[in-house]
């Protein structure tokens, strides 16, 4: 870590490509024996290189916008490995991925999905469709990334969507192939995913009956991983796969998964360094150059990261209590707070552990701090993915009216 440091200067984040490629294989193996595919959702990473590596290991992608549809191609995951999901798709968007290939549309509303059949009719075309149901299952995650209880915007009620699947069924344009279904991010249980499963197995059969061919079950992501070393670990790949055969593994469907933050998540890490040491009244502050616009998970859900020294300290070495912080002008850039830290000096560097999924993708420029560069490691090589802007870079994106 010091080499890149010392090559692209902090903070920046650092990825394990061979961290990426085993996790990606745990979920691949955890479906083997059923029809599936392992759709990497990339709104926790979507940097080009990550994409491209887990897509050459033959992972779909799920996007959730056009640009990270057009991002997914540029990467060069083909149309068909491609799920788009979320809740406001323009028809713009559709027509994007109609026109390049989609796997399938995940539909959250049936204004969607008469928006969708109108585009589809104007190209010609079928657009595949999974009508994304919400079960009313509490994730028991936290209120902000919880996505599958009724008063969540995401989903058509379970109790009503058999008359939404009639109506899809008559569009010309609409191809019904499956049912869609997420509960939330960061699950440390699998008794939710088993709850919002089986109420899935019942309505596939529920809809065979009225006539559908339901051939394919998206049932998301959300599994949960540890940010913090405690005897709490959440499930594991293989035992989220023994719920998915338990629950509908009898129905003959291929399975879609939408693993993202367990994939990335600890394959990445932040590093910065201490720029200073700060005595106040009752408290001690490590100041880092990192900041909140940099890692905004413990501002904007008081997540937390284990910070740890690069150089790991002798044995027995002296620790004191700090709230860590950045340098932006806002009490919420704080990044911990009395956290236990060996003793630091000026410039030492320490990595925030469990940052490869939702920290870049959510950075800002907040307070003109220029986007911190991206790394990839593989073996003892590693590589720039995205540099750091320079501030002309960053001030020539902005336009002076010629009136001013």
């Amino acid at each position: 870590m010091t080499d890149i440091a010392a090559a692209v200067g902090t903070p920046f984040y650092v990825y394990s490509a061979a961290t990426l490629t085993r996790h990606f294989r745990l979920f691949d193996e955890a479906l083997d024996g059923m029809p599936h595919l392992v759709c990497f959702a990339m709104k926790s990473n979507s940097n080009l290189a990550v994409l491209k590596l887990l897509g050459d290991l033959g992972a779909g992608i799920d996007v959730v916008s056009g640009g990270e549809y057009r991002k997914a191609r540029a990467a060069g995951v083909p149309g068909e490995r491609i799920v788009f999901s979320g809740v406001g798709k323009t028809r713009e968007e559709m027509r994007l991925a109609l026109e390049g290939g989609i796997r399938q549309f995940n539909v959250e509303s049936e204004p969607e999905l008469d928006a969708l059949n109108e585009v589809a009719l104007s190209l010609g075309l079928r657009a595949p469709i999974a009508l994304r149901v919400n079960p009313d299952v509490d994730a028991k995650t936290h209120a902000k990334i919880a996505t599958g209880k009724s008063e969540n915007k995401f989903g058509i009620p379970i109790a009503t969507c058999r008359e939404a699947y009639a109506r899809a069924a008559k569009m010309d344009g609409i191809d019904v192939v499956g049912i869609d279904v997420h509960i939330g991010s960061q699950l440390t249980q699998l008794e939710p995913f088993e709850q919002a499963f089986t109420k899935v197995a019942d309505l596939t059969e529920a809809l065979r009956e009225d006539g559908h061919d339901i051939r394919r079950l998206d049932l998301g992501g959300g599994l949960g991983i540890p940010y913090e070393r405690s005897n709490e670990m959440p499930p594991l790949p293989v035992e989220y796969g023994d719920v998915i055969r338990r629950t509908v593994g009898h129905l003959g469907c291929e399975i879609e998964i939408e693993p993202g933050r367990l994939i990335s998540g600890n394959a990445g890490i932040l590093v910065s360094s201490l720029i200073y040491l700060k005595h106040g009244e009752g408290r001690d502050f490590l100041i880092l150059d990192a900041a909140m616009n940099d890692l905004v998970r413990p501002s904007m859900y008081d997540a937390h990261h284990d910070i740890v020294p690069v150089i790991e300290p002798a044995a027995g070495a002296e620790q004191s209590t700090y709230d860590i912080v950045g340098p932006v002008c806002e009490t919420g850039d704080t990044f911990a707070k009395g956290r236990a830290m060996p003793l630091l000096a000026e410039g030492d560097l320490v990595a925030f552990r469990s940052a490869g999924a939702y920290g870049a993708v959510m950075a800002s420029e907040y307070n003109s701090r220029p986007l911190v560069p991206e790394v990839m490691v593989s073996g003892d090589q590693f590589a720039v993915i995205r540099p750091r802007p320079t501030f002309d870079e960053m001030i020539n994106r902005d336009t002076i009216p010629v009136w001013l």
